[in-house]
């Protein structure tokens, strides 16, 4: 049986993130990606946007990697030339009463250490963007997008560059706790067993997370999270829409609301919405277009019957379920299941985008201690 130093489960951005700090602290990396390409799940199904910080709990994980993977993600891509865009947002309240949810997000924010954010009245937002209608509206000029494959691409060649492997189509099917180590099951794609001991395994599955956690023998079940699954489906906008900043409701329960997000080309697309669901499933029902064209028309009126199209899915890997109070993101080490070396992400959803670089370093760190 092989013996390697550190085994990262998962090759999307968090993934990828934590093999490229891994690698560059010295550790010998290998990469277990269970599809035949690198960020193809969660990763590739979001709104690809940089956030600023504006909305976690103060204090919280989220909080904090969000403002510090924030600033690394616009350096690591001005560096890299990886396509991103400092667009700025708009947090708008369409509805006078909507005010005072605004200012609390500002306070917020700003204990967030985001402090670049400006108050907008109703004239000053037409003047920015004619076609929204809103009451009030946050700035907040550090919100950005960012191309998440370009992204993807700079981190892996960077963790291969410091002598880490990726190992795709190589699910793992179990493991378990032994002496020397972790030890983890792999299938390939004849259905051929292959054992891999690790000294350290970081599990960033995203969406398998808490199932593999379940199937590492060793692991206590009560440490484990319930996993829960929320589904967000954007639709595509016909034509060039008429804005040049996202825009972004007041948040709902479960998610940032149905917003407006713009790719480098400009293209806009809305969403996502939450629809929570018993497994992951990126179906996309067209009839929920309706409920697009409510939510928006509550701050763009002028919106046209016919300009939405069906576009794709996504999945939050949620740790609480409909009607909780938010998670925060969980890195459970020894100190949580006992076990030295295995590190389990969970509930890595948005802003795990932005926060992957100091994700990874966090994780890194992590790693050195366990």
């Amino acid at each position: 049986m092989e013996t390697i130093d550190c085994v990262v489960i998962g090759a999307g951005v968090v993934g990828l993130a934590c093999a490229r700090a891994l690698a560059q602290a010295g550790r010998e990396v290998i990469i277990l990606e269970r599809e035949t390409t690198f960020g193809s799940g969660i990763s590739a199904r979001n709104s690809e946007v940089i956030h600023a910080g504006l909305y976690y709990t103060p204090g919280s994980l989220k909080a904090g990697l969000c403002v510090s993977g924030r600033d690394m993600l616009y350096r690591y891509c001005a560096e890299r030339g990886i396509g991103h865009q400092r667009c700025g947002k708009l947090l708008v309240a369409p509805q006078p009463q909507q005010a005072d949810a605004l200012k609390n997000i500002h306070a917020r924010a700003q204990t967030n250490g985001v402090h670049d954010l400006r108050w907008l009245d109703s004239s000053e937002i037409r003047n920015m963007e004619p076609e929204l209608d809103a009451h009030a509206a946050l700035l907040s000029p550090s919100t950005g997008i960012v191309d998440s494959h370009g992204l993807m691409l700079a981190l892996l060649g960077d963790a291969e560059h410091r002598g880490a492997m990726l190992a795709l189509a190589s699910p793992v099917r179990s493991g378990r706790v032994d002496g020397d180590g972790i030890v983890l099951q792999i299938i390939d794609d004849s259905d051929t067993e292959t054992e891999l001991r690790a000294r350290c395994v970081i599990n960033a599955a995203g969406l398998d997370a808490i199932d593999i956690a379940h199937r590492i023998e060793g692991v206590p079940a009560a440490s484990l999270p319930q996993a829960h699954f929320a589904r967000g489906v954007y639709f595509t906008y016909r034509g060039r829409a008429p804005f040049s900043r996202l825009i972004y409701p007041i948040p709902e329960a479960g998610g940032l609301g149905v917003h407006l997000t713009l790719d480098l080309g400009g293209q806009a697309k809305f969403g996502p919405d939450v629809e929570w669901i018993d497994a992951p499933d990126y179906g996309v029902d067209p009839a929920r277009v309706e409920r697009f064209y409510t939510a928006i028309r509550k701050w763009w009126p002028a919106l046209e019957d016919g300009r939405l199209d069906p576009g794709y899915a996504g999945v939050r890997p949620k740790i609480v379920g409909p009607g909780e109070p938010d998670a925060d993101f969980r890195f459970d080490g020894p100190a949580q299941h006992g076990i030295p070396g295995l590190i389990q992400l969970f509930g890595i959803e948005s802003p795990g985008l932005t926060a992957s670089m100091a994700i990874g370093e966090h994780v890194a760190q992590l790693a050195q201690r366990s």
